[in-house]
């Protein structure tokens, strides 16, 4: 595994044309601005309350299923009794709209209008699922300046007597506003899947995340397995490369297998827990939610029709 580990390091070290300037020049410009908040951020979340549990999802790049997972685990903890607020910060992309199947009038955004409150933004949508959409079809949001920081934060104080858990969808890549987010948050959950490109990006989100948290707390969970083994190889890699060359601890929190149905359901616009509950994803992701919420760790059976799908997709 040190093998693999250091081979993983000089992958993420080789990549001089395109991460350096990702890893180098985005980390250069967020340091300054970032370290400057960071010891603020350690002493009060802008997120909420204490008493809300507030999760953050995030990702080193776009397209691993990372907002798919915060609206079905939103799902999940909704299903074992708990109150959960989504709030999208993928500013610009309305993904938890588009797996939803809604519109949305106001975005988080638009709480740097002087005239919306919170109540404004916060959306009732299908299946009793409460949340505050990104926003669509605007440009993408740039760093926010200090006002409307201390703006965002006085508004969205409240979402803390909402819910039990906060679930923030974040942006990918280590830019400023996602660096905030994640670096607020109680905990992460980093989101990738066994492509080298993935997991280089995943990399790079946890050097930034390491090189500013006061307490680091992330979790990692790989997508798009085919089974146990090549999660766990995921797992271990990233693992033990944080370990070695970040000194920080990052556990598994658990694999979701590949299922065609997961497709299926993001046509539809319809979250894979309620199109498809007795579908393999759907189970792993009940399974992390359980484990986020009760430390429970959950063996999850591919299944005879899922081992036919594995199989025939080998066979086309």
């Amino acid at each position: 595994m040190q093998d693999q580990a250091a081979s993983l390091r000089r992958l993420v070290e080789n990549k001089k044309d395109s991460a350096a300037a990702k890893l180098g020049n985005e980390e250069a410009a967020a340091a300054a601005s970032v370290s400057a908040s960071a010891s603020s951020k350690s002493t009060a979340s802008p997120l909420g309350k204490e008493s809300a549990r507030i999760i953050a999802v995030t990702s080193g790049k776009g397209g691993v299923g990372k907002s798919n997972l915060t609206v079905n685990l939103a799902l999940a903890f909704l299903a074992e009794g708990k109150e959960v607020l989504v709030i999208d910060a993928d500013l610009g992309m309305a993904n938890v709209d588009v797996l939803l199947g809604t519109s949305s009038k106001y975005n988080l955004l638009h709480l740097l209008d002087e005239d919306v409150v919170l109540d404004d933004v916060i959306l009732k949508g299908p299946y009793g699922l409460r949340y505050i959409s990104g926003g669509s079809g605007m440009e993408q949001a740039g760093d926010f300046t200090p006002t409307e920081r201390n703006l965002l934060e006085k508004k969205l104080t409240g979402c803390g007597e909402m819910a039990d858990v906060i679930l923030i969808d974040t942006g990918a890549g280590i830019g400023r506003n996602v660096l905030d987010f994640i670096l607020a948050a109680d905990e992460v959950i980093l989101v990738t899947t066994p492509e080298p490109t993935a997991m280089t990006d995943a990399y790079a989100v946890m050097k930034a995340y390491s090189m500013y948290a006061a307490k680091p707390n992330m979790r990692l969970v790989v997508n798009r397995v085919y089974d146990e083994a090549e999660s766990l190889e995921v797992s271990e890699k990233l693992r033990k490369t944080a370990e070695r060359f970040l000194h920080m601890e990052i556990r598994a929190l658990g694999a979701i297998y590949e299922d065609r149905t997961m497709i299926q359901a993001v046509r539809q616009q319809k979250p894979i827990l309620e199109a498809y509950p007795s579908a393999l994803a759907t189970q792993c992701i009940k399974a992390i939610a359980r484990t986020i919420l009760y430390g429970e760790k959950v063996h999850i059976k591919k299944g005879w029709k899922s081992f036919l799908q594995y199989f025939l997709d080998f066979t086309r």
